[in-house]
């Protein structure tokens, strides 16, 4: 960014100037600067304790903002190519429920694709919309779900012509990104809003070569997750708005959920991390997708993983990669994706994002070095010659195309009993079952239970997938609706 004014950080130089004024706190939060909570101030610092603060005149408030975290907004408005961005303190679930909530309300349909995270499906539970899912194409060997063809949206808007809005993964956590251009000219012929989940997608505002991203594309909402790839404290993330959205109604939306007491620390790791990429993240997102390329290169290598990348592009449903993904399929060395995940904290000290049934993925971003990723590689080819078993009998499919009975909103709130898993095919799901990370229910409330489902479920818990979503933390039983 040419623009010098992204040189400024507003809440981070307010911040410090609060630092500076040794202020005597009669207000919250209760440490008193950390003098009241000894074992905090150690774990976390001074720096870090003294400001985290309440908002007060000179820091501005999150909830109605007319200072610093405002000029904070305009910067990160500017930076990312929106007319309005939100600080989100809620993580991007906040930021995509507050899309949802912006343009749905009961009984309005959304044309959607089912692999979104559970985020959106819960916004649905919030405010009573009608899902219309659009089943993503799966690639089988990989067993990833991909991107929405432009033919099945199409398809969806021609057949709804009363939807709202069009809600679009891009890039999907594996890297795979749908046309997003071409979709959103489809859904405003027709007057629909298009919200994009931007988690994975934060570098596509700052690097070169990469996809393109949602403001780009014309989107009037995206999502995105600046503590992923962008370098900010988790939990921090921006909500983006094009020209046509009433801002003001989103900060009503917002505030409906979002906490009064915004911390301090994510907002200002927020607004600096947002100088960082706008003043260096051309150069630092060059030398990721550098440190991808070379990774792909020596894990394909070492024979049986597959580090895929661009040549998957079909124009399609795969219309472009994120080549900062590293994607890698597993089952052909005859091991599930999350068994390699466990092989390499358990035995090789190394964390990855996450293993699903065929495949891991290591996540590189602006803090990454060469040295972790040869570390890794050889940690690979180690796992390679000690576990390699036979494929035989490896499930790998990802996605199974639900059948939706009921809204996620009626299911959810309706009478229900619960079952053993076992005794459930039949029977409506009224609560979520899923793999987390990547957060991308198998079963949402308003859905089918079928043998297939169920042997998925029964199959990923036996290879160590970490399930979440049913009251029941054992995932024995499961709530359905009561006939």
């Amino acid at each position: 960014m040419e623009n010098k004014s992204q040189c400024r950080a507003p809440i981070y130089e307010a911040l410090e100037r609060f630092r500076k004024m040794r202020v005597v706190p009669f207000d919250v939060p209760g440490h008193k600067h950390g003098r009241g909570n000894p074992e905090l101030v150690k774990l976390l610092g001074e720096q870090c304790v003294g400001i985290d603060v309440n908002s007060m005149k000179p820091l501005d408030n999150l909830c109605h903002p007319v200072s610093v975290i405002r000029e904070a907004e305009e910067l990160a408005a500017e930076a990312f190519g929106a007319s309005h961005a939100f600080l989100m303190v809620g993580g991007t679930t906040s930021s995509v429920q507050s899309m949802i909530l912006s343009c749905c309300k009961q009984g309005d349909k959304i044309i959607l694709p089912r692999n979104v995270h559970r985020s959106a499906i819960n916004a649905l539970v919030l405010c009573g919309a009608k899902p219309v899912y659009v089943n993503p194409d799966v690639d089988h060997h990989l067993g990833i779900s991909l991107g929405m063809r432009v033919s099945q949206v199409e398809q969806a808007i021609r057949e709804n012509p009363d939807a709202v809005a069009v809600f679009v993964n891009n890039p999907t956590y594996y890297g795979i990104c749908s046309d997003l251009r071409t979709i959103v000219r489809l859904a405003h012929e027709y007057g629909m809003k298009v919200l994009v989940d931007e988690a994975h997608g934060t570098h596509f505002y700052f690097g070169e070569n990469l996809p393109v991203s949602a403001m780009a594309a014309g989107a009037d909402m995206a999502s995105v997750s600046m503590h992923k790839s962008g370098g900010s404290l988790t939990q921090s993330s921006f909500l983006l708005t094009g020209k046509n959205v009433n801002a003001g109604y989103v900060r009503q939306i917002i505030n409906l959920t979002q906490t009064t007491s915004g911390s301090y620390l994510l907002l200002s790791s927020l607004d600096i991390s947002r100088r960082n990429l706008a003043l260096r993240g051309k150069e630092s997102f060059a030398k990721v997708v550098e440190l991808a390329e070379y990774a792909r290169e020596e894990i394909n290598k070492i024979g049986g993983y597959y580090a895929f990348s661009k040549e998957l592009i079909n124009h399609n449903s795969i219309f472009d990669f994120d080549a900062t993904k590293l994607s890698v399929h597993t089952l052909d060395i005859g091991l599930a994706g999350i068994e390699v995940y466990d092989i390499l904290r358990d035995e090789y000290d190394i964390q990855i994002e996450f293993g699903d049934l065929g495949n891991i993925l290591a996540y590189l971003s602006i803090g990454d070095r060469k040295q972790e990723v040869e570390r890794l590689v050889s940690a690979l080819a180690e796992v390679k010659r000690r576990y390699q078993k036979d494929k035989a009998g490896m499930l790998s499919q990802e996605y199974i195309s639900p059948n939706v009975i009921m809204t996620p909103q009626e299911s959810f709130y309706a009478e229900k009993v619960c079952l053993p898993l076992k005794d459930t095919v039949g029977h409506i799901c009224s609560e979520f079952v899923m793999c987390y990370p990547p957060g991308i229910p198998i079963l949402a409330p308003g859905e089918e239970i079928t043998e297939k489902i169920l042997d998925y479920i029964i199959y990923a818990k036996e290879k160590g997938c970490s399930m979440t979503g049913p009251e029941d933390a054992e995932i024995e039983h499961l709530n359905v609706i009561r006939t």
